[in-house]
């Protein structure tokens, strides 16, 4: 919103009086009244250039002060500084509080709206299939115009059980639908029971082929997965079993995105687990150029903060609240830094 006739403090370029009665007229035709600087020009007999040039001297002189007037339920002040804060390329929050399943339908939601004003073309995309979010974030979507995406991609094996795969199959489905891509599909389980199983199983053509197509994405879609196993993951057979979480617990795991299991600090945990899944590795995953997380609820926060700490996403998607948290963590966690200094 742009306010006239209120000078800021400090030096302004000097103007005569007539130049500045001029500057005070064409700034008000073209702010209050949403004249057009042509129209302004034809009406006080002078030039469109020179209609141009009152303008800028006027931003310059004061006489022109612009504000920003946020409305309620954005947050961009907040979404500025968790970027600062955990050196993040973009946030997006949501205005959004109370149960796991609210925030789950306003997650998805707000993932939809932000997917369709940033998708706009030659995007290979990488999407982890087994997220109650991102399932929630592509029902949502609007078919685009054109093609934004050339390839979706699955990012982790998702053969399972049959009601849960049909969920998976479909989120890469409509996704592809929504944006003109052409998917592909990971056709074998997340969680292979050896190491040995696994490698035969890359080396087959068809594995191969995905996993070339891993090297080339340029957008990754993935949720953030505490430790204890969601119920989608849960009922769809592809959950670490019991001794694989105590195992990883033991070594200090928080959360995962894809499988890959980090610690508090957002180190891979390293262990026999990532030797037996099916889906892209964890380095290749951090060297895409846009990592997109989605997640919030204060179940997820310790999972949420260390998958920021550890470089896992550049992008995150989340609810009022935990983006609050995020920042009161960061705050203390600098307070201890100055005291130990």
């Amino acid at each position: 919103m742009a306010e006239t006739g209120t000078a800021r403090p400090g030096p302004q370029p000097r103007m005569s009086g007539d130049a500045m009665r001029l500057a005070v007229k064409v700034a008000r035709m073209y702010h209050e009244r949403h004249m057009r600087q042509t129209d302004i020009a034809a009406e006080l007999h002078i030039s469109q250039p020179r209609v141009s040039r009152l303008l800028k001297r006027a931003e310059e002189a004061g006489i022109i002060v612009t504000t920003v007037a946020v409305p309620a339920g954005v947050h961009t002040d907040l979404e500025d500084e968790i970027e600062l804060l955990y050196g993040l390329d973009e946030v997006v929050v949501v205005d959004v509080g109370g149960s796991e399943q609210d925030v789950l339908a306003a997650l998805g939601a707000g993932t939809a709206a932000y997917l369709e004003s940033t998708l706009i073309g030659d995007d290979t995309v990488g999407v982890a299939s087994w997220s109650a979010t991102l399932i929630a974030a592509v029902d949502r979507m609007r078919p685009a115009r054109g093609t934004v995406v050339d390839a979706v991609v699955q990012l982790v094996g998702g053969v399972g059980a049959p009601r849960v795969q049909l969920q998976a199959t479909q989120l890469l489905g409509r996704f592809a639908a929504a944006t003109g891509a052409s998917p592909v599909f990971v056709s074998a389980p997340g969680l292979l029971g050896s190491a040995s199983a696994r490698q035969a199983l890359m080396a087959d053509p068809t594995l191969a082929d995905v996993a070339a197509l891993w090297a080339r994405l340029t957008t990754v879609i993935v949720g953030i997965g505490s430790l204890e196993p969601s119920a989608l993951l849960r009922e769809s057979g592809n959950a670490l079993p019991e001794a694989d979480q105590e195992t990883l617990l033991k070594a200090g795991a928080v959360g995962d995105i894809c499988h890959r299991f980090f610690d508090g600090r957002g180190e891979l945990v390293e262990s026999a687990v990532n030797d037996r899944v099916v889906g892209i590795e964890p380095d290749q995953l951090r060297r895409v150029p846009r990592r997109i997380g989605v997640a919030g609820g204060a179940r997820k926060h310790t999972a949420i903060r260390a998958a920021l700490l550890g470089g896992w996403i550049n992008v995150l998607i989340t609810d009022l609240d935990e983006a609050n948290r995020l920042v009161e963590y960061a705050r203390v966690a600098v307070g201890r830094d100055t005291q130990a200094g």
